[in-house]
């Protein structure tokens, strides 16, 4: 698989790479040199296989002959070992519920493969993941790797900024797993991350690698779910099949796109944002003007600089496609809030980001349409503000209660590189 680097086409890598370099010169994201395509008769055989069969066949199709069939399919078994349910919630909207991982959130998915996926090309040399999370990520990451063999991981989160039970989830393990909060916002951690990789004495030192959406691997693990809703989905349903996508750092909806350039039948997708509205404004006027991030109760998603964005015009311009075409809705607190009450009457708990996608969604469904809203993280992870908005107590997950009584173990630092620099050499 040869890919190459948006900011400086000349810069070309294999998957291998791409996976253990994460960014390339400038801070440019790495995209694939061929989007393949499968046909008609492909996508309906393969949509009869099971999740992890066909998984595999799409991450071929990018990877070829990198790594072998049937090492693939077993590190594909190894990541993807939770299902990925289409939940009715409407006559013509359903949920793809993605939360069903050991973090309760769709980063399970990409997480896990790129762990399986690192290890794999690293073999025995001692690797260190540096990654930012503005909540899912961390813990997503934290999981994957934990335990494994060689790896250590260097998590930075906005103190104060992430849920409380987000925070025990990810910085109660221990072991090869470090948990940094960082005094300032989400954007402050994104800042030294990035800060690091540009360090070369520090990335060679620790063999640094980084486990944001921006990683290559996690993208492609996204690209299964996409298929796997559609499978579950009855024929005519798939003929006129709309997908709205909570949108952030537009990792999920670039995932998405690729998997309609393989062929997958999506007739439109919906990028649905918060008040953090960079890419709505942009579709709508032409003028890509971000302005100052602000919270919201989907806290995921306050990007107003979304790293994706790059990919998803490659993939609109590579495939001839007009960006006019793409859906878009920024949806804010107060309509979130009711959309959260109007599902919780039609017998669906859901949380802020997937609410976000269904408003979105619901508004703009035709008639004869079949619609599909990703539900990106389980409500209990967000379940103070949740329960004050739905007025309902929700109970906690297995996976969230074993965790919630147990003492936190980050390190608080400023939103300093040089602090950063210092404790990541002492503990290399």
């Amino acid at each position: 698989m040869k890919l190459y680097n948006l900011k400086d086409h000349n810069e070309q890598v294999s998957f291998a790479q791409a996976v253990t370099q994460g960014l390339g010169k400038q801070q440019g994201l790495f995209f694939p040199h061929d989007l393949p395509e499968f046909s008609l008769t492909d996508i309906d055989e393969m949509l009869e296989q099971d999740f992890v069969s066909r998984s595999a066949k799409i991450l071929s199709a990018f990877i070829g002959d990198e790594i072998s069939p049937d090492e693939l399919k077993k590190r594909v078994g190894a990541a993807f070992a939770f299902p990925a349910p289409v939940k009715p919630v409407t006559q013509d909207i359903g949920c793809l519920e993605l939360f069903h991982g050991p973090t309760l959130a769709f980063k399970d998915f990409g997480g896990r493969f790129m762990a399986q996926m690192l290890t794999h090309i690293s073999g025995d040399k001692p690797v260190t993941i540096l990654t930012a999370t503005s909540g899912d990520t961390g813990a997503a990451v934290a999981h994957a790797f934990y335990g494994l063999p060689n790896v250590r991981v260097v998590i930075l989160y906005p103190r104060g900024k992430i849920s409380p039970l987000q925070e025990k989830l990810f910085c109660t393990l221990g072991g090869n797993i470090e948990t940094v909060a960082i005094d300032g916002d989400f954007d402050a951690c994104q800042a030294l991350v990035k800060q690091a990789f540009d360090d070369e004495e520090l990335k060679a030192a620790l063999g640094l690698n980084s486990a944001n959406s921006i990683n290559i691997s996690r993208l492609l693990a996204q690209i299964c779910y996409y298929f796997e809703a559609v499978a579950q989905l009855p024929q005519e349903a798939r003929n006129q099949l709309v997908i709205s996508v909570p949108s952030g750092n537009f990792g999920d909806l670039t995932a998405g796109l690729l998997a309609k350039s393989l062929g997958l039948p999506v007739k439109r997708f919906i990028a649905a944002t918060n008040a953090n509205d960079t890419v709505p404004r942009f579709l709508n006027g032409g003028k890509w003007e971000p302005n100052a991030t602000q919270a919201t109760l989907s806290n995921a998603m306050d990007v107003s600089q979304p790293n994706n964005w790059p990919r998803v015009e490659e993939i609109f311009r590579r495939k001839i496609w007009r960006l006019n075409e793409l859906g878009y809705a920024a949806v804010d607190d107060e309509t979130t809030k009711a959309t959260m009450r109007e599902l919780q009457d039609i017998g669906y708990v859901s949380e802020p980001h997937a609410a976000i996608a269904y408003r979105a969604l619901r508004d703009q469904l035709k008639p004869g349409e079949y619609g599909v809203f990703l539900g990106t993280a389980h409500p209990a992870k967000f379940r103070e503000s949740v329960e004050a908005i739905l007025g309902n107590t929700l109970p906690l997950p297995k996976e969230l209660a074993e965790r919630a009584d147990l003492p936190l173990l980050s390190h608080s630092l400023p939103a300093d590189f040089a602090a950063l620099r210092q404790l990541m050499m002492a503990h290399g």
